[in-house]
This record gives structure tokens, C-alpha cells and sequence, in this order.
């Protein structure tokens, strides 16, 4: 951006953003004010001058993408997307933190509000999540248009970021802004709103290094604005703000981090650089006095200044004159692309691509019944086929990729070419083998952002004792209803020698618990491929997680035969007996074997058994009643369920006579087999519950 100038109703508007936030505070009665008023100079220079952005076309591709991490200051994007022409009405501000109908929630919430790229509130996600945008932004381009010179392409855009303390505190952005200075993302720059307040007041006692070294260490470009003058005064310098995003912005080989430092809720008497102002509503003499400096009538709430507010719409005219541009560049592109216009149009309807079925079937016709494979194994060879017919797959692991299976065989590794190395010597900007370090909340935050910010279809791996620290990217996907695939491998205390530390006993159980979260934990090779199978061929999905085995499990006669329509309903009869059974033994992951070899012990004692491979119950809680009444008929009470963890998700299912086979401790130092065995993981074990359950139900 060059020639920036600065009007007296640029002026005019920034005051009237200010007081609209303050007042759409005190409306609602609570709120985050402070940032919001003091922001609101930055917030404007950049949807006026800076992002390039159509507020007739929220989601037109050729956009920047703006993300505000600190989510709890809003109405700072609220105000903008108001002025912008977003469709959001001064109605919609004075509904701020309204009832479940508003479309100005106390956060941004992705898919409620036009102009809203992702959620944000939990403070350092925003920011990790810009850094995947930045890569999907750079992955797509590597897809569909490699060889264009920089910014001449029509999928070359920015990614914006306004973030505080909180945000540069948390972990998080820490892990992902290394990966972010690593992967030099010459298309990422943060805006850092440093007013040194936080709800416990000044962070003196928090945060004292200097975060601009800091980033220059993680191979950031750095600078700093500061509103607060040499002789104490203050004055909001978007003269100073502009030079220094233009100087940025000729840099391209690495992220941008950009310090201002500001005084939150300036200029509000008595509020102003106080961290009453950052949780609370301002108060109606604060209030007041605010309107008063800035020139407006304190008796009147939610003023518009009509003038300034259609100079503000403006930026709705120069989006239609750059979504133009873009049209004619995209259209060329399309021209001399065949091919590639071909991928983008499916890329963009969703589209599995031609032979997505085959590669699946061509991998199940390699199984072998009674050979003994760790899913695991089987879904990394699942991955690599789907790899190989859907260029915009893409992923890695969190330093685990042998152990998690996750490396796409013959892919570049996705990082500068000067970073490879001796175990990774291929090395692209545009490779799509993901490397995150022992990173796990980065890896789930960075293909979050992957997926808002792109068409392409990530997916992330660790250890499934280690997705806890995965766990808040992962509760963010599921609240924004996207679709990221976490393989978590090493699944029970089969896992063996490494102890009670990396065994998972409560993480089934807890990951159960996430609304909008779909848990997958296959059988065998067989119930793999058509998780995998089942996941991609549902549009729209929720984040789901695979959760697979260090240790071999017999691939089963009985998921050759059904696994293809049982898994994709969540659940299904694998093994059934004559007329009514007289138990249901329900299992999932490696336990199944033991259904099954506890279900043949039973039938040679007399006793008919039913088993029920549940390798998903979110996925069978989708069918309709006639699909579950016919798996799990009510008239049989005899049930038992088999699951090497705590029993608290299955009562549901095995009802009131029912017997639960699970662990209910941590895990054993030890072999793996003998800790399922001394934990009572065992068809003995089984058959001895099932007895016990049908004399229950006798009783009764």
C-alpha cells in the first residue's frame, strides 16, 4: 500500500467506532470494552487500506483472510464488518451479546456472522490458526498454480492477525509461531496490540521479555508502533501504524510480527489504561465522558455519524473493483489450466476424486483373514492410497510419523528447500508431508486454520495419550464443525513397555464426551480402510478421530464380509446365533477378537451370543431406531461390553443387567499382551461377564 492518507472523516469514524463498542458494552451490560475503544484506529486502517476483502462476497477466494485472536474484543471486528457492508446492522450491534439468536455473540463465531473466518476467544488459537491458513494458503497455490511469479497468482492472498498478551502468553502461538518463522510465511502478519493490561491488571508480573526479540528468534521480520508519544502523551498514529505495515509488506520471506503499543480504552475518563475497562462494562458516567472528547452528544446511545459512515462503505466499492481484478486473473488462469481449473472445481464442490473407491478396494483385496496387522500399520497404507489419487491430502504428525504411520510415501516434505535434511532430503514450499515438532496443540490449531483458510483436507497424528494436549484445537474444531482427521495410534495399555505414562486408559471416554467430535476405533485391517472410506465420503463431516493400535489384531473373516456397510452405520452384527440371542456382547478396536472368541466359547456351552462390532457410536446414534432396535434388540438384557478403557460410555447401551469389561485404572509397566491379560482384557474374562449378565436378567 502506498500514497496511505488520512481524512477528517477517517477521523470521524474511528470516534464512532469507539463509541458504538462502548455502547453496545453498556447495552448488554457485560462485555470486553477496553480493547475494543482503543483498537478501533488499527481495526479500521486495516479493512480500509490494508486487507483486501468484498463485503458483497464474504467468501470470495481471492480475499485476505483477518483474524481476530483475542475474541473477546469483538466488537472491534463487529464495528468494521458494520461499516464495511457486511450486511450486519446497527440492530445487530445493539444485540450484541444478545439472545442465541444474535449474530454478535460475546465471540466470533465461525458460520453465524458474514466476514468471520474462524472462532475465536480461547486466547492463543486464533493466532496458531492464522499460521495454518498461511500454509493452506501456500499449499493450495503449490496445487493449482506452482509456477506463477509471486502475488501474480489468483490464490495469492494475506492473512491478518490482531492479537494481545493473552494471545502471546499461551503455548500455543508460541509452538506455532516457531513453526511459522520455520516455514518463513511471507503472507502472515501480526499486529500486536500491546497495552500491557490483562484482567489481574499490569502484566509486569507476567510478562516482562521482549516479545520482539522473541519473534526475531522464531525468524520473524519485527517492528513496533507506538501510540504513546516520547513526552508522555498519546496520540493514535495511523500515519506511523501505515509506514510500518508498508515497510512489512515488501517483505516476503518471512512472517511479519508488528508491536503497537496502546493504551486500552483510551480515551475514557477514568477507565482509560485500567483493567476495569478490559472485562466490564464502562459505565454510564465513563460512557459519557467518552462521547463527550470524541464530540458526540452523551445523552444519546449508539450515534451515527452518517457522513463518516458512508465514507467507511466505501471499502465495499474498491472490493467490488478488486474481486473484479481477481475475476480477470482467475478467468486467464482458468483458460490456460484445464486441468487445474478441473481439481479446483471439484476441490470446491467437495468432490472425492475418480478412483477414490478403487484405491480402497485395491488395498482390501492385499488382506488377508487371520493375519495379524496393528491398525495403525493398516491406516498408514489406507492414507498412502487415498494420497495417491487425491492430490490435495496433505499431513504429518507431531515428530511420531513412523510410529503413527502418517508419512506419505515419495511426498516432499513441506518447508523451505534449504531446511532438508539427511532423513527428509526432499524438501518443497509446496510439499504436503507435514512436520510439526513435538507440537501437538500447534498441529491440531495449524489444521484448523488449514481447513478454514483452503480447499485442501489435512490430517495430524500423535499418540493418543498425547491428544490431551491436542485437546482445546480439537474441541474448537468440533465447535466450528470442521472436518479434521486425527489419526491417534498406541490406543490401550497394549501398547506395553512404555508404562503407565503413554497408556491411555480415560481418553475414549473423554473424547466421547466432545459434542460434535466423531470417535472411529476400528476392529482390524478391514474396519480401517472403511473408516477412512466412510469418513471422506461423508460431505460436510465432523472432526473425526481414528483410533488405532500399536499392537497386531487378527483381521477377521467376519469384517471381510461386513465391514463395508457395517462400519459407515457405527455399528452392525459381525457374529449372530440362531433365533434370539441370548447375550449381546458389544466391542470395539482390538477387543472385538475376544467378542468373537468368547462368543465361540459360549455357543460350544449352549449359550447363544450375539456380537456387535461398535467401532463408532456417534456414528451408529445417527441411524434411525429400526437400524439400532435391529443391532441391539430391547428384548435382549443379557449385554456385555468389551473396551480396553473405562466402562462410564457404555451403560447406555448395556443397560441395568449389563456387564462392562474395562479398566478402570491406569495402565502396568510391562508387556502388552499381559497387561490386557492382567487387567482382565480377555475372552475368559468375557465369557465369564456374559454368564454373569444372563443370570442377572434372569433374575430380574
Amino acid at each position: 500500500m502506498t500514497d496511505f492518507t488520512w481524512s477528517e472523516l477517517d477521523e470521524r469514524a474511528v470516534k464512532m467506532a469507539k463509541v458504538l463498542s462502548a455502547d453496545a458494552v453498556e447495552r448488554a451490560g457485560h462485555g470486553h470494552p477496553g480493547s475494543p475503544v482503543s483498537l478501533a484506529p488499527i481495526a479500521y486502517t486495516l479493512y480500509q487500506r490494508y486487507i483486501k476483502h468484498d463485503p458483497n462476497d464474504p467468501h470470495w477466494d481471492g480475499r485476505d483472510r483477518f483474524i481476530l485472536s483475542g475474541g473477546h474484543a469483538s466488537l472491534t471486528q463487529y464495528v468494521q464488518l458494520y461499516f464495511s457492508g457486511y450486511g450486519l446492522t446497527l440492530d445487530d450491534l445493539k444485540y450484541f451479546r444478545g439472545g442465541a439468536d444474535t449474530r454478535t455473540p460475546g465471540h466470533p463465531e465461525y458460520g453465524l456472522t458474514p466476514g468471520i473466518e474462524m472462532t475465536t476467544g480461547p486466547l492463543g488459537q486464533g493466532l496458531a490458526s492464522a499460521v495454518g491458513f498461511a500454509y493452506g494458503q501456500r499449499f493450495e497455490r503449490g496445487l493449482l498454480d506452482p509456477d506463477a511469479p509471486e502475488g501474480a497468482s489468483p490464490f495469492d492472498h494475506k492473512v491478518w492477525v490482531i492479537c494481545g498478551e493473552g494471545d502471546v502468553e499461551e503455548g500455543v502461538s508460541s509452538e506455532a509461531s516457531s513453526l511459522a518463522g520455520n516455514q518463513k510465511l511471507g503472507n502472515l502478519t501480526v499486529i500486536f496490540d500491546a497495552n500491557h493490561i490483562q484482567i489481574e491488571g499490569d502484566t509486569k508480573l507476567t510478562f516482562s521479555e521482549d516479545i520482539l526479540k522473541r519473534y526475531e528468534a522464531y525468524g520473524w521480520y519485527t517492528d513496533e508502533v507506538s501510540f504513546i508519544q516520547p513526552d508522555g502523551s498519546y496520540k493514535e498514529d495511523v500515519q506511523a501504524l501505515a509506514a510500518a505495515l508498508d515497510k512489512a509488506e515488501k517483505v516476503t520471506d518471512r512472517p511479519k510480527f508488528i508491536k503497537v503499543d496502546t493504551l486500552i480504552a483510551w480515551p475514557t475518563p477514568g477507565k482509560t489504561n485500567n483493567e476495569a475497562s478490559h472485562g466490564s462494562k464502562l459505565g454510564a458516567e465513563a460512557v459519557a465522558g467518552l462521547k463527550k472528547i470524541l464530540g458526540f452528544d452523551p445523552e444519546v446511545d449508539f450515534p451515527i455519524d452518517e457522513e463518516a459512515l458512508a465514507h467507511a462503505r466505501k471499502v465495499a466499492e474498491r472490493g467490488l473493483e478488486a474481486h473484479k481484478e481477481w475475476d480477470e486473473k482467475f478467468a486467464q488462469w482458468r483458460k490456460a489450466n484445464p486441468d487445474k481449473a478441473a481439481l479446483y472445481d471439484r476441490l470446491k464442490a467437495g468432490d472425492l476424486p475418480e478412483g477414490f473407491d478403487k484405491a480402497i478396494d485395491d488395498v482390501e483385496s492385499g488382506f488377508e483373514s487371520g493375519s495379524k496387522v496393528a491398525t495403525r500399520k493398516a491406516s498408514g497404507v489406507v492414507l498412502n492410497a487415498i494420497a495417491a489419487v487425491m492430490p490435495e491430502l496433505w499431513g504429518g504428525s507431531a515428530d511420531l510419523g513412523g510410529s503413527n504411520n502418517t508419512n506419505i510415501k515419495g511426498a516432499k516434505s513441506f518447508g523451505p528447500s534449504a531446511d532438508a535434511t539427511r532423513t527428509w532430503p526432499e524438501t518443497s514450499e509446496y510439499g504436503r508431508q507435514l512436520h510439526f515438532g513435538v507440537r501437538e496443540f500447534a498441529m491440531g490449531a495449524i489444521t484448523n486454520g488449514i481447513i478454514l483458510g483452503s480447499d485442501t483436507r489435512p490430517f495430524n497424528g500423535t499418540f493418543f495419550q498425547f491428544s490431551d494436549y491436542e485437546r482445546p484445537a480439537v474441541r474448537l474444531a468440533a465447535l466450528m464443525q470442521i472436518p479434521n482427521l486425527y489419526v491417534w495410534t498406541h490406543d490401550s495399555v497394549a501398547l506395553g513397555e512404555d508404562g503407565p505414562t503413554h497408556q491411555p486408559i480415560e481418553h475414549l471416554t473423554a473424547f466421547r464426551a466432545v459434542p460434535q467430535l466423531e470417535v472411529v476405533r476400528p476392529a482390524d485391517e478391514y474396519e480401517t480402510a472403511e473408516a477412512y472410506r466412510a469418513f471422506f465420503e461423508k460431505k460436510n463431516t465432523l472432526p473425526t478421530a481414528m483410533i488405532l493400535t500399536r499392537q497386531g489384531v487378527p483381521a477377521l473373516a467376519e469384517t471381510a464380509e461386513k465391514a463395508r456397510e457395517g462400519v459407515r452405520k457405527g455399528a452392525y452384527v459381525l457374529v449372530d446365533a440362531e433365533g434370539t440371542p441370548d447375550v449381546i456382547i458389544i466391542a470395539t478396536g482390538s477387543e472385538v477378537q475376544w467378542a468373537v472368541e468368547a462368543a465361540r466359547t459360549l455357543s460350544a456351552d449352549g449359550v447363544k451370543a450375539r456380537v456387535v462390532s461398535m467401532p463408532s457410536m456417534e456414528w451408529f446414534e445417527e441411524q434411525d431406531a429400526e437400524y439400532k432396535e435391529e443391532v441391539l434388540p430391547r428384548s435382549v438384557k443379557a449385554r456385555v461390553s468389551v473396551e480396553a478403557g473405562l466402562a462410564m460410555p457404555w451403560y447406555k447401551y448395556i443397560g441395568d443387567y449389563g456387564k462392562a469389561v474395562s479398566i478402570e485404572q491406569y495402565g502396568l509397566q510391562g508387556d502388552g499382551a499381559q497387561n490386557m491379560i492382567d487387567l482382565g482384557i480377555t475372552a475368559e474374562h468375557v465369557v465369564e461377564a456374559a454368564k454373569a449378565s444372563i443370570e442377572d436378567a434372569k433374575a430380574a
